[in-house]
């Protein structure tokens, strides 16, 4: 029965995992946090309903293989290069200064070198789950810091690599000389440089070859071998799986199966990382944490305020607003899920104490379930901030009358400032991030820099004075503060704001918004536009049901009980007639045969009534009239028979 414990591990898991993550759900608390609390309480400080932990810390090692491996598929050159500045200062000043300053400060407490250094790079890591899970429920990836703090979690989540590599030296028990760390350095480099040479000439070939059996099984297994391969192989080498799976994943990224691979890894990865931070809830000693409350508590404020306080500093030198930088630095003040993969792989390197583990353990798990709360209070904490560096020379060049403010320069500023121009309207551009206001300056743009949510932006812009304003940023937050602000200076301004779904059309309005565009109501829009127009139906009345609905401030949508009159017509549109063209190629199959040979009114009902040739109109042709190329048919019938008879013409032989 011992080798069935796993069995009986998993379904204790499983049993309490679903209430507790149902429970969350309802909370809005991330599924993470979840896992965490079902491990403290199935756990053998907690319950005791799992003792021994050494099965599930394997699945939970699998975990962190997909997730690293996922991790790599999704990471795209094209992508990093798009977005390297941003990346290499915001990522790379924050894992640096937060862990040396983290590594000052234990230096400073009596800690050994080696063993500060490591523990500053395990705080510097943050949750790419939780922090990317909470940004895209909030709706604001899109927004100033949530794709600041994307960069940062991404530059963290590839640094993982040079910090699993360097474990062997930190962790030597002999003294080691400079050229001794720079041969070890050389060899764990160079090692993870061939592997990625062989797997880039060999995956791509293996995966094509597996991939032509045209077998869904042997493609998964396919995967998976590479995957579990390329890690065994790094682990042979002195190095650990999880980095394996990374370059793994890395490698497969730019090739055309990574969508496919992805899909058939997504479920397996989902669950091993469930697994993962239940695992990590399992480790939780509460009789430590009783033991050395201040302790514990003094470790978990420190960690928050140190990095949030690095985040700020940084997004401060890349000239973001205070209120940017402070909800930036709330977002990533936690401890990462890596950070568990390297503290535990430390500990075979003899790089932590066991208290210390006990306690950077505790830490960590309890700055992962106050992130949620504190994402809640970052908002409130960024508006109340006082901006020390306001952007250099930021005023409007030209004086401003009757004009249209737009907030942000994005695609969608950028198409309404051109129209604007050309139609010789002023304008006014708001922008945050500082190189789009940069480059715009450069190529003669009069744009401000600022927080629309901040009112001496506002009188900057001649709010009061302003015709209209227009919302095109993905930040609902700023949005509606700004709006807000906006309508109690100047309440007769006419805003137009863009949003991502229609369920925000009415908060918007409530705030004073005049028109209020949803892009996902507008896909719906395009969609049934074009399938409209696949039955015949005229252009006329297409955008007529278009303009009913825009018109209702697209209520009959954003409704269940939607008044179905405004579509009556379209049954009588599809009941009667219509007149269709079909336009005759050169390499069409009915070039220089007649209408006769055809055969088209009696194969479907449908009737040429017109042909035109070049600059003539042939009315009602005969049956003997030959169909060259270049000839436009006018086709008259009933839906079904005008379908038919372009079907017949494309087709006939």
């Amino acid at each position: 029965m011992q080798d069935l414990q796993i069995i009986t591990d998993l379904v204790v898991i499983l049993a309490v995992s679903i209430p507790i993550i149902f429970l969350f759900k309802k909370l809005n608390i991330p599924s993470i946090v979840g896992f965490l609390f079902a491990g403290i309480i199935i756990g053998p400080f907690g319950f005791q309903l799992i003792a021994d932990t050494k099965d599930i810390e394997v699945m939970a090692e699998i975990g962190v293989m997909l997730l690293l491996f996922s991790i790599g598929l999704e990471v795209s050159i094209t992508n990093l290069i798009k977005i390297r500045k941003l990346l290499l200062i915001s990522g790379g000043l924050q894992v640096l200064l937060t862990a040396a300053a983290s590594a000052f400060i234990f230096i400073f407490l009596g800690v050994q070198i080696s063993h500060a250094i490591f523990f500053g790079m395990l705080i510097s890591l943050s949750s790419t789950a939780i922090v990317l899970k909470l940004l895209s429920d909030k709706n604001e990836l899109e927004a100033p810091h949530g794709k600041i703090a994307l960069a940062v979690l991404i530059f963290q989540d590839l640094a993982i690599v040079p910090m699993i590599i360097s474990l062997p030296i930190l962790g030597s028990k002999t003294e080691l000389s400079f050229w001794g760390i720079t041969l070890q350095l050389l060899y764990a480099f160079g090692s993870v440089a061939v592997i990625l040479i062989l797997a880039k000439i060999l995956m791509p070939k293996i995966m094509y070859q597996v991939a032509r059996l045209k077998l869904k099984e042997v493609f998964t297994i396919g995967i998976l071998l590479l995957l579990i391969g390329t890690a065994y192989l790094t682990h042979a080498l002195g190095l650990s799986f999880a980095l394996g799976a990374f370059i793994a994943g890395l490698i497969l990224s730019d090739s055309e199966f990574s969508s496919q691979v992805a899909a058939d890894t997504l479920p397996l990865k989902d669950t091993f990382n469930s697994i993962f931070f239940v695992s990590i809830g399992l480790l939780l000693n509460i009789q430590f944490v009783m033991t050395n409350p201040i302790a514990v508590l003094t470790l978990v404020l420190g960690i928050i305020l140190l990095k949030t306080i690095v985040v700020i500093v940084i997004v401060k030198i890349l000239r973001y607003p205070i209120r940017i930088a402070v909800m930036t630095g709330i977002c990533l003040a936690q401890i990462g899920e890596f950070s568990f993969v390297l503290a535990q792989a430390g500990m075979g390197y003899g790089l932590m104490t066991h208290d210390f583990y006990n306690a950077f353990l505790a830490a960590s798990i309890f700055t992962m379930i106050l992130t949620p709360f504190l994402f809640k209070l970052a908002p409130i904490l960024g508006s109340t901030a006082v901006e020390i560096n306001p952007f250099a020379k930021n005023t409007p060049k030209a004086a401003l009358n009757n004009h249209v403010i737009i907030v942000g320069f994005g695609l969608n500023g950028k198409n309404l400032a051109r129209v604007l121009k050309e139609t010789g309207i002023s304008y006014l551009v708001i922008e945050l991030d500082p190189e789009t206001v940069k480059e715009a300056r450069e190529n003669g743009e009069n744009v401000l820099f600022g927080d629309i949510t901040k009112e001496e932006i506002l009188h900057k812009a001649a709010i009061g004075k302003a015709n209209a304003i227009v919302y095109a940023i993905s930040d609902p937050r700023s949005t509606k503060l700004g709006l807000k602000l906006a309508k109690s200076i100047n309440p007769d301004i006419y805003s137009v704001i863009r949003t991502r779904y229609t369920a925000e059309i009415d908060e918007l309005l409530r705030f004073g918004a005049d028109a209020v565009i949803p892009e996902e109501f507008e896909t719906s829009l395009q969609i049934f536009s074009k399938v409209l127009e696949r039955f015949h139906i005229p252009i006329n009345v297409i955008m007529q049901q278009v303009a009913i609905l825009r018109g209702e401030s697209y209520s009959l949508m954003v409704k269940e009980n939607s008044d179905v009159n405004s579509f009556q017509k379209i049954n009588e549109i599809l009941a009667a007639g219509l007149t269709e063209t079909y336009f005759v190629s050169e390499a069409s199959p009915i070039v220089n045969k007649t209408l006769s040979a055809i055969n088209l009114r009696a194969e479907t009902d449908a009737t040429v009534i017109a042909i035109v040739r070049k600059d003539n109109t042939i009315s009602n042709p005969s049956g003997k009239e030959p169909l060259l190329a270049n000839d436009t048919l006018v086709i008259t019938g009933s839906h079904e028979a005008v379908d038919k008879a372009i079907n017949l013409l494309s087709r006939c032989k």
